[in-house]
């Protein structure tokens, strides 16, 4: 039986260690499994790669990997950061045309709410 075709543990052909899917080893995590636990990186290295074939893009995807030991807990939500992301949102949502909040992310193709990109609403 041969070997995967992205098993690469030592960084020889890759540059960085690598792995197949599912065969990274314990304690080695991607940044979206590092934040369901509540952690980020934290300016480490990338310590390992995943490499795998996508159907979806004809192409080699590839995941990079972090140490779960030298991960540090996400830093806490705060009253500014609150604010200021509420806001964001808040203009994603109001129309530049009639400058009412649309109560959805206006589409970036049409860039205004939908009555305006039909033309229903008045001119004013």
């Amino acid at each position: 039986m041969s070997r995967p075709r992205f098993w690469d543990p030592h960084g020889e052909r890759f540059g960085l260690p690598t792995y197949p899917w599912r065969m990274a080893p314990d304690g080695l995590l991607t940044r979206r499994q590092l934040r369901k636990r509540g952690l980020r990186p934290g300016g480490q290295p990338v310590a390992a790669q995943i490499l795998w074939r996508s159907r979806r893009t004809n192409g080699v995807r590839a995941a990079h990997l972090y140490r779960a030991c030298l991960a540090k807990p996400v830093r806490p939500m705060t009253p500014g950061r609150t604010a200021a992301l509420a806001a964001a949102n808040r203009a994603r949502r109001t129309c530049p045309v009639c400058r009412r909040d649309a109560g959805y992310v206006l589409p970036t193709h049409l860039g205004t709410c939908l009555p305006c990109a039909d033309g229903l609403t008045a001119a004013a």
